[in-house]
């Protein structure tokens, strides 16, 4: 079974490439699609203090980042259901198409995603060419840009 992995957040670009593959495997009933978000790194509030937690505190914080965790897989919902419905819709059976998320920090977004594909054994990554951030036309997509880059035996589709 081919394995693909669709780097999808709430841009145009990764609904039009959404929908770009849900086309390109129309019915293929060998393929496994991965739908994959990377949330941007826990806020600052959670990071180091500059002292050694207590025990309470370390307690505290724990609670607070799972909480904060739980309300983004939440938030997430709604993102993976519009490209599931995008990918049925094209013909891709329901049953072969997975979600997932990763929390990580913008920098290292392109190298999660290809590390992601790698420990998978994803054959194709597919990714919009501009994604979501305020600097988009400076980036051209960097982030598409690093994963070209790093992929190294993966196949990446960047749909424009």
């Amino acid at each position: 079974m081919e394995k693909i992995l669709i780097a999808i957040d709430n841009s145009a670009g990764s609904l039009k490439a959404i929908g770009y593959a849900g086309r390109q495997y129309y019915q293929r009933k060998d393929i496994q699609i991965t739908l994959f978000h990377v949330l941007l790194g826990e806020p600052p509030e959670f990071w180091d203090d500059g002292h050694i937690l207590t025990e309470e505190e370390k307690k505290a914080r724990k609670h607070v980042i799972k909480k904060w965790s739980t309300n983004k897989k939440k938030e997430l919902g709604p993102l993976f259901n519009k490209a599931r419905e995008v990918l049925t819709e094209q013909g891709i059976p329901a049953k072969q198409i997975k979600t997932k998320f990763s929390i990580e920090s913008l920098h290292l977004v392109p190298q999660r995603i290809v590390g992601e594909a790698k420990a998978g054994g994803y054959k194709t990554i597919i990714i919009g060419r501009c994604g979501r951030s305020h600097l988009k036309h400076i980036l051209l997509g960097s982030i598409a840009n690093k994963i070209i880059n790093s992929a190294i035996g993966i196949a990446v589709w960047v749909v424009d």
